[in-house]
C-alpha cells in the first residue's frame, strides 16, 4: 500500500511540473503570437505595409512585465537598486529616470519624434527659424534694457575728485595675496592658494561690467557662509573673483504674511538686486554691486562643493527636480527645501567688498535697532526724546554720521525693510566715511503697505518744520 501511495505522490509531483512549464511556455509564447497576429492582420489590410504598425508608446507588454510594473508601483520601501536611481544627479534633466525601460522608450520616441518633424516639410522649419529669431530678438531687447538703465543720467553723475588720502588701498600688481595667511573662513581655505586683486577690484568699481561678469562667469567653487539667519553661498570663480549668492526662495508676486514678524520673513533675491539699483538712482552707491543669475544646481553647487554638509542635504523631490536646503537658523529643512526646475534655479550674486587683511571694516549697533522680540518693545519705541540721547552719544555727536543714518532710514523706507539692526564702515577713514548698506534681502517684502515705524529716526531727529516741509514734498 505503501509503495501504491508513493508512486501516485510521485505522478502527482510530475503533473505539477508539467502543468508549471506548459504555463511559463504560453506565457512566453502568447504575446509573441499576438504580435505575429497583429502583423500580419495589418499587412493585409494595408496591403503589403509595413508590420509595426504600434508606435513605441503601444507596444505589446507580456503578462509577466505588466505584473512587474503594478508590483513596482505599490507603496513601499524601495530596494538599494532603486535608491542608487533616485540618488542619480544628473547634469541632463532628462536623465532622472526611474527605470531604463522608461527610458529606453522615451529614446525610441523621441527619434520617432525627430522623424516626423522632419517630414513635414520647409513650411515648419521657416516657422522655427522665425520663433528662434523672435526669442533671440526678445533677448536682445531684454539686455539692451538693462544697458539702457546704466545709461540713465542718474547712473552717469560726476564723482568727486579723489586724492591719495581719499584712497581706500593702493593696487599693486606685483603683490599677491593668499587667503591661507590672511585667517579668514574654511571657504576661503579651500581656494585657490593665490588670487591676483586687479580682476576683483575692478569689477568692483564699475557695476556695469559686473553685471555680465556675473551671469556669465564659471564658478569652480561653492561653499556655505556661516552666520546669518537663513542660506546664503559663496561662489568662486575662475579669475578668481568671489560673490555671495542668495537663492530663490518666493516667486516675485508672493509678499510677506501679515502674521510674519520681521525677524521671521524670507530672505528675496530679487530685493538684493533693486536695493542696488535704488542706492545708485538715489545716487547713495553705498551697495555693492549685485547681479542676478540662472544657476544650475547640480553642475554649480553640487559637483563644485568640498561642503560635506552642503553636499548631504541634497535629494530628488517626488516631482524629479534636484533640491536642497543647506544648514542655516531659519528655513533650512526638508519642509524648506530650495528646488530647481529641474535642476536651475534663480538667484542673487553680490560682489564681495575688499578683504579685511586690505580694507578693515567696523561693525556698529544701528542706534534705531528693533528688539527682535514678540513681545518687548525697544528703547526709541518708548521714548520719543530718544534722539536727543543719540546725538550725545559718539559717533553721532559730530560730523555727518547721523546724517547717513538719516539717509539710510529713507533708504530702508523705501524698500519697507525693518532688518537694520547693524551696519559697516571703512576703519581706515574713522568717523569721516560713509555707510555701507549691506543685507537688503529683507525688502519689499510688501509692495502694497507702507512700514511708518521705518522713519521714527526721521520724526524724532528732524526739526518739525523740516518735517513738514518733506512731508508736503511727499
Amino acid at each position: 500500500v505503501k509503495m501504491i501511495l508513493f508512486r501516485k505522490f510521485r505522478v502527482l509531483i510530475l503533473m505539477v511540473f508539467l502543468v508549471a512549464c506548459t504555463m511559463h511556455i504560453m506565457i512566453d509564447l502568447l504575446p509573441k503570437l499576438e504580435k505575429r497576429a497583429a502583423g500580419s492582420s495589418s499587412s493585409a489590410g494595408g496591403g503589403g505595409g509595413c508590420s509595426c504598425a504600434h508606435t513605441p508608446g503601444e507596444e505589446p507588454r507580456s503578462w509577466a512585465k505588466q505584473r512587474a510594473r503594478a508590483g513596482a508601483a505599490e507603496p513601499g520601501w524601495p530596494n538599494k537598486h532603486s535608491l542608487r536611481l533616485l540618488q542619480d544627479f544628473s547634469n541632463e534633466p532628462n536623465s532622472n529616470l526611474t527605470s531604463h525601460s522608461r527610458e529606453k522608450v522615451t529614446e525610441r520616441a523621441e527619434s520617432e519624434k525627430k522623424v516626423r518633424q522632419l517630414q513635414l516639410g520647409s513650411e515648419k522649419r521657416v516657422l522655427m527659424r522665425d520663433t528662434v529669431s523672435g526669442q533671440k530678438q526678445r533677448a536682445v531687447h531684454s539686455f539692451s534694457r538693462l544697458k539702457a538703465l546704466y545709461e540713465h543720467p542718474l547712473y552717469k553723475t560726476d564723482l568727486p575728485h579723489l586724492s591719495e588720502d581719499d584712497t581706500l588701498f593702493n593696487l599693486n600688481n606685483d603683490i599677491r595675496f593668499y587667503p591661507k595667511a590672511a585667517g579668514q573662513q574654511e571657504w576661503q581655505v579651500m581656494m585657490a592658494e593665490a588670487s591676483t586683486l586687479r580682476s576683483y577690484v575692478t569689477y568692483f568699481f564699475q557695476p556695469c561690467a559686473l553685471v555680465g561678469w556675473c551671469y556669465s562667469n564659471y564658478v569652480s567653487f561653492t561653499a556655505m557662509k556661516s552666520g546669518g539667519t537663513q542660506l546664503k553661498l559663496i561662489m568662486s570663480f575662475q579669475n578668481y573673483g568671489q560673490a555671495l549668492f542668495k537663492p530663490m526662495k518666493q516667486t516675485r508676486e508672493q509678499e510677506t504674511p501679515p502674521d510674519f514678524f520681521y525677524f521671521s520673513d524670507f530672505e528675496r533675491h530679487n530685493a538684493e538686486i533693486a536695493a542696488f539699483h535704488l542706492d545708485r538712482i538715489l545716487d547713495f552707491r553705498r551697495v555693492p554691486p549685485v547681479a542676478g543669475r540662472l544657476v544650475n544646481m547640480t553642475r554649480e553647487i553640487r559637483d563644485v562643493t568640498r561642503d560635506k554638509k552642503l553636499w548631504r542635504t541634497f535629494f530628488v523631490s517626488p516631482a524629479n527636480n534636484i533640491c536642497f536646503y543647506g544648514e542655516c537658523s531659519y528655513y533650512c529643512s526638508t519642509e524648506h527645501a530650495l528646488c530647481g526646475k529641474p535642476d536651475q534655479i534663480e538667484g542673487s550674486l553680490a560682489a564681495f567688498l575688499p578683504d579685511l587683511a586690505l580694507a578693515k571694516r567696523k561693525t556698529w549697533r544701528n542706534p534705531w535697532r528693533r528688539s527682535y522680540h514678540k513681545r518687548k518693545k525697544a528703547e526709541w519705541e518708548v521714548d520719543p526724546d530718544y534722539c536727543d540721547e543719540v546725538k550725545q552719544t559718539p559717533p553721532y555727536d559730530r560730523g555727518t554720521r547721523l546724517l547717513d543714518i538719516m539717509d539710510m532710514t529713507i533708504f530702508d523706507f523705501l524698500m519697507g525693510n525693518m532688518d537694520r539692526h547693524h551696519y559697516e564702515t571703512f576703519e581706515k577713514f574713522g568717523n569721516e566715511t560713509f555707510i555701507i548698506h549691506l543685507d537688503n534681502g529683507r525688502g519689499f517684502g510688501k509692495h502694497s503697505h507702507d512700514e511708518m515705524s521705518i522713519l521714527v529716526p526721521l520724526t524724532q531727529c528732524c526739526r518739525y518744520d523740516c518735517f513738514s516741509l518733506l512731508s508736503d514734498i511727499s
